[in-house]
């Protein structure tokens, strides 16, 4: 095992301007809070779910409305008779956006890799602020209530939204190397949690003013943000002159450190047809979507990621209604009470990347986490109704969910983007991380409307059954991967010990 060179890089000799620059720092800022600001709109939604609720049925039926004013019953537009409706059609919208959001990861990693990643990601974040403004601000004002319309911006939103991760993580690719992705990886993915906790926060300080005020102030933050990007980001160290990340992973030490699959693997399980380099190194061209599909590891990770990401979705998009219907506590308590996920999965996050890279592997990694996360969804779904100790025990949760999670979408999927098969074309990282976030996506969405399904007709214990099947599926398609990853790290150690 070798400490990650990530903290102790050095520029190769001859090398004009490689190494860590002010420029490194900046696109690591740009990247993380402009994701952050994308989950932030997310979150708001999730969080003012029980005021958008009660506003859309009538209170004396609203089991979360505390007190009745009949000269406001009359006044309301009722979209639906009754608070399980208005869950339901809560879920639905989840489910909506999550299906748009899939269709739009698989043809937003496409467009990234051939158009300017800033243009494509600015473009996304504006133009989504803008939708979540009218979405949840305009309609309120105006005391417009009609469910076409919200789904139709809701499809909207996916679609834009879905600019945002394959681009941000092609620009990191860009910027930063194998050598400790998985650290730097593990604490830059932390940008959507970080979002979480911002929109949570956000929901809270302005849902006494009314939730329409909520999505007012996180769409103007966003919309802030996407105009920052355009005149900020730089794509691609050769902008400015810098070289690029392949050329600084040549040496023999560096190429032996393969995190997934090694060519010798892949010449074994796939035709030589496959390989995609190009074959003029100068001019690389963007990877065709059926290439991506093809490379070492991407359909195994993609399914594993659709499995995990239902499970990650639904604590995010459910966990502070859940709190509030469960345990009877107000809406602003259990907005802050759902920081605690968020954290989990930061920390997990940053130190299971941290430990994939010492490894230098990731498979094995990840099923230990997934193991463990099986024990505490257990744990949690017993939770007493005690804030501290939900608090913890949500953290647990976090940490062995959201962790890995978070490695998928990131760093594994930087690898996946970055291995040798693609060594000669520079412009896949987009469509590789646009396939495994969008079929984890499409997971999600399908899990949404079924975790509202499942809560209405059997309870929120039967949902906590359907989260550990998942997280066990997830196991097992990435099984082969750990298989041949951990066969890997015995054979490693031995030859080790017959040198030694």
């Amino acid at each position: 095992m070798a400490w990650p060179r990530v903290f102790r890089r050095q520029a190769p000799s001859g090398a004009r301007g490689s190494g860590f620059t002010h420029h490194h720092v900046v696109v690591f800022l740009l990247t993380f809070f402009s994701y952050s600001l994308l989950h932030a709109s997310r979150k708001t939604f999730s969080n003012v779910k029980v005021s958008i609720s009660s506003q859309w049925t009538p209170m004396v039926l609203n089991s979360s409305e505390a007190e009745l004013y009949p000269q406001e019953l009359w006044n309301r537009s009722h979209l639906f008779p009754s608070g399980e409706a208005a869950t339901l059609f809560l879920g639905t919208l989840d489910t909506i956006f999550l299906f748009s959001y899939a269709v739009g990861l698989f043809i937003s990693g496409i467009v990234g890799d051939r158009l300017n990643l800033r243009w494509v990601l600015s473009f996304g974040m504006c133009s989504s602020a803008l939708v979540v403004f009218v979405f949840g601000t305009v309609t309120e004002w105006l005391r417009f209530y009609n469910k076409w319309f919200y789904c139709s911006l809701w499809v909207g939103n996916g679609l834009l939204q879905s600019t945002g991760w394959p681009c941000v993580v092609a620009v990191m690719g860009n910027w930063f190397g194998k050598a400790g992705r998985g650290v730097l990886f593990g604490l830059w993915s932390a940008c959507a949690s970080v979002g979480n906790i911002l929109g949570a926060g956000l929901a809270s300080w302005f849902l006494q003013y009314g939730y329409e005020y909520a999505f007012l102030v996180t769409a103007a933050v966003q919309f802030v943000g996407g105009i920052v990007v355009f005149f900020g980001l730089l794509t691609s160290p050769k902008e400015i002159g810098l070289p690029e990340v392949e050329a600084e992973e040549v040496s023999p030490e560096e190429d032996s450190h393969q995190p997934l699959i090694s060519s010798a693997d892949a010449e074994e399980e796939y035709e030589p047809n496959y390989s995609i380099q190009a074959a003029d190194r100068n001019q690389p061209q963007a990877i065709g979507f059926c290439q991506a599909c093809c490379l070492p590891g991407v359909i195994l990770y993609s399914l594993a990621f659709a499995c995990l990401k239902l499970v990650n979705y639904s604590f995010f998009f459910w966990l502070p209604f859940y709190l509030s219907n469960n345990f009877g506590w107000k809406e602003v308590e259990a907005d802050r009470l759902s920081i605690w996920y968020d954290v989990g999965g930061i920390i997990g996050g940053t130190l299971q990347g941290f430990i994939s890279d010492v490894l230098q592997k990731r498979a094995p990694v990840l099923a230990v986490s997934l193991l463990l996360a099986i024990g505490a969804l257990v744990g949690y779904s017993r939770s007493p109704n005690d804030k501290s100790i939900n608090a913890l025990l949500m953290a647990v949760t976090g940490f062995f969910i959201g962790g890995p999670s978070n490695m998928i979408s990131s760093a594994i999927s930087a690898d996946l983007g970055r291995q040798e098969l693609v060594r000669g074309s520079s412009e896949a990282l987009a469509t590789v991380t646009g396939i495994v976030d969008g079929t984890g996506s499409i997971g999600a969405a399908v899990g949404q409307y079924l975790v509202s399904l499942i809560q209405e007709n059997l309870g929120w214990m039967w949902v906590f059954y359907f989260f550990i099947l998942m997280t066990s599926s997830t196991i097992i398609f990435i099984s082969p991967l750990i298989v041949r990853e951990v066969k890997s790290l015995v054979q490693a150690r031995r030859a080790r010990t017959l040198s030694g």
